[in-house]
């Protein structure tokens, strides 16, 4: 999809949880990708679509299957890839060519098989020839990139498992009768929904990192400046988009100056015991609410340009990590009870 066809990240109107939810994620792919829930024609699609479009240029292998960067060359992935190109230079040595390429949007469709998803082996080549030969799924095309699915309530809970698997531990690994592949697989999972449609059940509900609720916008103002500005892409898409275009170029600095200061971000035990404290009233799980809330948190800081969390990341990381794991309460009476830590 060019450029020029993909509406702007930064004219979308309202809908700033869903914006920063995902800007979040792509500052720190290890959060764990986000559920947006709503109803139909929200912007959930046109934004995840056009968040690769602000993200910056990566380096890529060639022609890479996997989308391997410079630092991941040269290891068994390359040396079972199944481009016989790779493996010979692997063996010889040589370090692949290497090409800028712009962040990928790749979509799952509704309707994948696992085979389709994680990549298939050749069995038959494997055990008559005793080579390993893997055919690259959906997994290997989004790395390093975004992975988009529509309606992901929609799909077989066993598709979901796989993806959030990879989403979380960030590799790929394919088993068929004895004979393994794996591969990097970290991308930044954004999965849309209509509740209407069905629910998910909470132990999918929980794999997802953040997960906010979208609705169109209840302004009237507002509603016609989203008819406005889609009128005029739809007129000229290349004039509006460059309308964008030191918007976008903003943001796009500042996810690159987030993501160099973002393990710098230090936290005080006093607000690491704020998240606990919540996480126990919302009555979550485990231990992923509280793992996810202190990287959001963090997350929240970088982005901010702060090289130290503070009470309102605390909170706002609680409001986009906590409602879809909730159990027992109201979200509100949660932050309430947390208030004798001393940090309200």
């Amino acid at each position: 999809m060019s450029p020029q066809t993909v509406y702007p990240f930064t004219a979308i109107v309202g809908q700033d949880d869903m914006k920063l939810a995902l800007i979040l994620n792509v500052v720190s792919p290890g959060l764990s990708g986000v559920l947006i829930r709503g109803e139909k024609g929200t912007g959930k699609s046109t934004a995840a679509r056009a968040l690769a479009a602000i993200l910056p240029m990566i380096q890529v292998a060639a022609k890479c299957p996997f989308q391997l960067d410079p630092a991941e060359t040269g290891g068994h992935t390359c040396r079972d890839c199944p481009r016989a190109s790779c493996r010979a230079m692997v063996m010889a040595g040589e370090p692949p060519p290497m090409e800028e390429r712009k962040v990928r949007v790749v979509e799952l469709p509704v309707g994948a098989t696992e085979d389709r998803v994680v990549g298939s082996m050749d069995l038959e080549r494997a055990l008559k020839e005793g080579e390993k030969y893997f055919e690259p799924g959906i997994l290997a095309s989004a790395h390093r990139g975004i992975l988009y699915v529509d309606e992901v309530n929609l799909l077989d809970d066993h598709v979901v498992d796989v993806l959030l698997d990879s989403a979380a531990m960030g590799i790929n690994t394919v088993e068929r009768e004895g004979v393994s592949f794996s591969h990097p697989a970290r991308f930044t999972l954004v999965g849309t929904m209509n509740p209407e449609e069905g629910e998910l059940r909470p132990q999918l509900l929980d794999r997802f990192g953040l997960c906010v609720q979208v609705e169109g916008v209840r302004e009237a103002e507002d509603r016609v400046l989203v008819m406005d500005r889609r009128a005029s892409f739809d007129e000229d898409p290349q004039t509006f988009g460059s309308l964008w275009m030191d918007d976008s170029k903003d943001i796009t600095e500042q996810i690159s100056q987030a993501r160099e200061l973002l393990p710098k971000v230090r936290i005080e035990h006093e607000l690491k015991l704020r998240i606990a404290e919540m996480c126990l009233q919302a009555g979550v799980d485990g231990h992923r609410a509280d793992i996810i809330c202190l990287k959001t948190a963090k997350t929240l800081a970088a982005w901010q340009q702060r090289d130290a969390v503070n009470r309102k990341d605390v909170e706002r990381a609680a409001t986009l990590a906590l409602p879809h794991r909730m159990r027992r309460q109201p979200f509100e009476q949660i932050v309430q009870k947390a208030a004798p830590l001393g940090l309200a």
